[in-house]
């Protein structure tokens, strides 16, 4: 088994539930799906202006189970920047459906430069800097939350 395969191993098994009965949903879970298997990051929803804007700022750490998916009411062109962000941040642009589009990795704190979506994004999660591809995240993998009414990968 390669060095990757045995740390997604053991990332998955950090970040995965014992189980998704009855295909599991909660308002503080984000799950996501693709190649690698599905992992749970426990999160914050900033789904009103003021969260948005307020973002992850200001925080000094994070634990790797955690993060912050930013949900929007529509659809739209989104750009993030990391003003007064003292942690690097992997940023996951998804669509209406959940379905990741673009990933920016390692955003550097501070930073003012507009990181975009690439297209039309409603959600957007925030998680630690290089996680994302420590765990294979990338363009087509499906997000799970039950703010995502038509979702790819629905809450049952």
């Amino acid at each position: 088994m390669g060095i990757r395969l045995v740390a997604l191993t053991i990332l998955s098994g950090l970040f995965a539930a014992p189980a998704m009965a009855g295909g599991l949903c909660s308002d503080d879970s984000v799950w996501l799906r693709g190649d690698f298997g599905k992992v749970r990051f426990t999160v914050d929803v900033a789904d009103e202006p003021a969260e948005r804007a307020q973002g992850l700022m200001f925080v000094e750490d994070m634990p790797s189970s955690r993060g912050m998916l930013f949900a929007y009411n529509s659809a739209q062109p989104v750009a993030f920047w990391m003003k007064n962000t003292l942690i690097p941040l992997d940023m996951i642009f998804a669509d209406e459906h959940g379905v990741v589009q673009k990933v920016h990795e390692n955003a550097i704190p501070g930073d003012l430069t507009a990181i975009e979506g690439g297209g039309m994004i409603q959600y957007v999660l925030e998680i630690n800097g290089g996680l994302a591809a420590q765990m294979g995240i990338t363009a087509g993998t499906e997000l799970r939350h039950p703010t995502i009414s038509d979702a790819a990968w629905p809450c049952e």
